[in-house]
């Protein structure tokens, strides 16, 4: 059996650059990961393959799992490679902004190539990770960097000072198109983009990354708010808390997340003060 975490993306910023003739949109965002916030996949090659999900948010997946299709294009890509049976335990909140589905798609490919040390260096695990969904790729990587194209072109970090953070999902009710909603609602304009935005240079200090991150936000932010009204009390709540250096959504919400001189007060206040809600604390890092 081998295990793994699939961590909790998030995006620290998140730039839409245009929208191709395809219809996909081109993106700029630093991403990087939740140290002790994640799912569990686990891997069993000496059971018959299939899926079985439990945890805390196992009965919000619903429809195709992404695990599944990530096993269904590998089994062609490679037909002998050994699978087996996946469990998944969901701590994650489902189309939360955090990469969840993704991460665990992720995750399950990195312990395919695990249990398949022979196989493993004739696949093209990139190109595998692309073809699931834009986050897919960088949760296969598994480590901050900065993204570009439609989530395919990766540019890791080498550095990325500790961010003290509490996320904050309020869990209000989800639409099951969520994210096509929100990109409706940002009506970028046509174009190529720019695949090819710079990165942004190596971040000596918090002080550095939060300029940055204060700089370039989340232009999903408006219109997620527009699909998912209580992502601006959220946000509100977040930013008067004391100590709070920064307050952002990741991806398309309705996840927020605030960075605190001391954030492990601020989550037990908030726990207290909102137990309906989905608060962790956690470090962000590469």
């Amino acid at each position: 059996m081998i295990t793994t975490r699939a961590r909790a993306k998030i995006n620290l910023t998140l730039e839409v650059l245009g929208r191709r003739a395809d219809g996909y949109h081109e993106l700029a965002s630093l991403i990087a990961f939740a140290d002790d916030t994640f799912d569990i996949v686990t891997l069993d090659v000496g059971k018959p393959v299939g899926i079985a999900v439990s945890g805390p948010f196992a009965t919000a997946v619903v429809g195709e799992n992404i695990v599944g299709r990530a096993l269904s294009l590998l089994a062609h890509t490679e037909p002998k490679l050994k699978l087996g049976a996946f469990i998944i335990e969901k701590h994650l909140p489902v189309a939360a902004g955090i990469g969840g589905g993704s991460a665990d798609a992720a995750a399950a490919l990195r312990v395919i190539r695990r249990a398949n040390p022979d196989l493993a260096a004739h696949i093209d695990w990139a190109s595998v990770a692309a073809t699931l969904g834009a986050d897919v790729s960088v949760c296969f990587k598994n480590q901050a960097c900065w993204v570009t194209g439609v989530g395919e072109e990766l540019a890791p970090l080498g550095a990325l000072p500790p961010l003290g953070t509490v996320l904050v999902n309020p869990m209000a009710e989800v639409p099951p198109n969520k994210t096509a909603q929100v990109f409706s609602e940002l009506r970028a304009p046509r174009g190529t983009g720019n695949t090819k935005a710079p990165p942004p240079g190596t971040f000596d200090d918090l002080a550095r990354l939060i300029e940055f991150m204060t700089r370039a936000g989340n232009h999903l932010q408006p219109p997620a708010t527009r699909v998912i009204p209580e992502i601006k009390e959220t946000l509100r709540i977040i930013r008067q808390k004391p100590g709070c250096r920064f307050a952002g959504l990741s991806g398309a919400g309705p996840t927020c997340f605030g960075v605190f001189d001391e954030p492990a007060v601020v989550a037990e206040r908030l726990q207290q003060e909102h137990p309906g809600y989905w608060i962790r604390l956690t470090q962000i890092t590469l």
